[in-house]
């Protein structure tokens, strides 16, 4: 689900100057280009991952002083299923590359032209990508990780918990090691809102929309996080959720903070608001962890 473009305005100050005199620029492409950012290594950028416009991803590898093949991390950016991009989530990508992971960042097909189960498909086929040609850029495509915000999450979580998608596109479920989901809705029947029921209300099966349909003993371990004050995807489906699949057996770390909003949980990844939650050093001491990070991160997860 998007990032509220007033909530990020009135939170970054030069953001909100630079809107000013840039007619047109969405704050989220403002924060983009102005924010300070993790050391940038070399991008390799609209890599094709399938034949349409929107089947492309940017990969980020991590600092050449990581020893081995780094482990793969495939971040899902939100947008309401309608809209996002992957040019603007840069500051992500480098984020989790700066932390040891080899990043790869898709865009996917979107609505109006497309609906459930396309972004599902996309991830799934973004994620075969990375398991085809993950170990050309220093990666490891035996231990990936998904992260995702808003509607990313409900992407990451979706694919990590309902094999069908990856098995489809040729994927091995087997090899993600963990997942993150940051204010991810993974509960929301009956459809209310615009935003589920232009993307998801042609689906036959409703249910079968629900991550939390899904949850399993065999679910990788998965840190679900919200803030307490996102008032745009209720904390209650993180709760739901992690109830859901601690009842089944799984391994799962739930995280609530108090004071964030909805899109405080995606900043909370940015060098400029890292200081303010310890959202970032926890998903990521995670994330290393479940994917046998040996050695420490390059760079600290705190500014």
């Amino acid at each position: 689900m998007p990032i509220p473009p007033v909530s990020i305005s009135v939170r970054l100050g030069f953001a909100a100057l630079a809107a000013s005199l840039l007619a047109g620029c969405s704050p989220l492409s403002l924060f983009a280009t102005f924010t300070p950012k993790d050391p940038a290594p070399r991008r390799a950028s609209g890599l094709a991952y399938g034949p349409g416009p929107r089947q492309a991803l940017d990969v980020y590898p991590p600092p050449a002083a990581t020893a081995g093949p780094a482990p793969i991390a495939v971040f899902f950016y939100g947008g309401g299923w309608d809209s996002g991009r992957r040019q603007d989530y840069g500051w992500a990508g480098r984020s989790l590359a700066a932390q040891g992971f080899l990043t790869v960042v898709p865009d996917y097909r979107i609505y109006p032209q497309a609906r459930f189960p396309a972004f599902l498909e996309d991830g799934a086929a973004a994620l075969r990508w990375a398991q085809d040609h993950g170990s050309a850029f220093g990666g490891d495509p035996t231990r990936i990780v998904l992260v995702g915000h808003s509607a990313g999450a409900y992407n990451a979580v979706m694919l990590a918990l309902d094999e069908r998608y990856l098995r489809h596109a040729g994927a091995d479920p087997g090899r993600i090691r963990a997942v993150a989901g940051l204010a991810g809705p993974y509960d929301f029947l009956p459809l209310k809102s615009k935003i589920t029921l232009r993307a998801f209300g042609a689906a036959p099966d409703l249910k079968a929309t629900q991550p939390i349909a899904f949850a399993r003993r065999a679910a990788p371990p998965m840190f679900l996080a919200a803030g307490d004050d996102d008032r745009l995807v209720g904390p209650y489906n993180t709760r739901h959720l992690a109830a859901a699949l601690r009842a089944a057996g799984a391994e799962v770390e739930e995280r609530h903070y108090p004071g964030m909003d909805h899109p405080g949980s995606a900043l909370a990844l940015s060098r400029p608001f890292r200081a303010r939650s310890p959202l970032f050093a926890e998903m990521t001491d995670f994330l290393r962890r479940h994917a046998n990070v040996i050695t420490g991160p390059v760079n600290s997860p705190r500014p």
